[in-house]
């Protein structure tokens, strides 16, 4: 598997429901679920008032 530079492993576990919804949204989107996690981890840090890092600023 090749080597990861800006990202990282998440793992979780969501109900079966759930994980059926996201994968046909990936499917009919055909967008990645990496992607939708992604903005789904956004707009869940902005919830909680966490700003967002730029790229740069975690590579510093």
């Amino acid at each position: 598997m090749g080597e990861l530079k800006n990202r990282t492993y998440l793992n979780t576990i969501v109900p079966i429901w759930q994980a059926k919804k996201v994968r046909k949204l990936s499917k009919d989107t055909r967008i990645p679920i990496s992607r939708l996690a992604e903005e789904a981890y956004n707009d869940l840090l902005k919830k909680y008032g966490i700003e967002l890092e730029l790229e740069e600023e975690l590579t510093d």
